[in-house]
């Protein structure tokens, strides 16, 4: 139930959203706080709504909410805020982020981002990377693409022709997409103006993949 298509990105750009936490926060009797949280990972949700837009824009956001078919069917989601292994001033190379350590019998590895702040870290599996966009380096060397390794873009796995060496250092870098299906099935529309209407409100949400 999940199709290996992105939401148009001209469409996309300046949606709202972001990452959602769940915390259950219980207040004690003595006013101290027990916190837990049944997520081990984020999930993401954003909001397309378009103002003044193109009928063939608006055309095109019904047509893919149709193929879709509404909440049912999953779908790629570029956010703009954070779509790259690397900070989004720099340019994607293979030493961006860790994601293994070779043991000379492990030959697939998940993509991975790691969310650093003092000495605590977040690791995002990701799952849906952009195919032709992805660097991988082993030990330090720069790995070639259907030589050394395969990248699956619908899974986020490498597979390796050889089990890296012990110790050695397995990075990538790379783009990728956010797994989402639409959180409404009903899309709303406003004819404006002539030839332009708008779209108030487009919800997305994360799906687990």
């Amino acid at each position: 139930m999940f199709h290996e298509i992105r939401f148009p990105a001209n469409l996309s750009f300046g949606a709202t959203g972001g990452p959602e936490r769940r915390t259950e926060v219980v207040t004690l009797a003595n006013g101290f706080e027990e916190r837990n949280t049944p997520w081990a990972h984020s999930r993401r949700r954003y909001d397309a709504g378009m103002g003044l837009r193109a009928l063939d824009d608006l055309a095109r956001l019904i047509a893919f909410f149709e193929a879709r078919q509404g909440q049912l069917i999953g779908f790629r989601w570029k956010d703009w805020s954070d779509f790259k292994s690397c900070l989004p001033s720099e340019d994607i190379a293979g030493p961006d982020q860790l994601i293994g350590i070779g043991d000379e019998v492990t030959t697939d590895f998940q993509l991975t981002k790691t969310y650093r702040s003092g000495s605590h870290a977040y690791i995002r599996p990701i799952t849906k990377p952009v195919a032709g966009t992805i660097r991988v380096s082993r030990g330090g060397d720069a790995m070639v693409d259907g030589v050394d390794y395969t990248a699956d873009p619908a899974t986020g796995i490498i597979r390796f022709a050889d089990a890296p060496d012990i110790g050695a250092e397995i990075r990538a870098g790379y783009e990728f997409d956010v797994p989402v299906r639409f959180a409404t099935d009903m899309i709303r529309t406003s004819m404006s103006r002539f030839q332009a209407g708008e779209v108030p409100d487009v919800p997305v949400i994360e799906v687990r993949i």
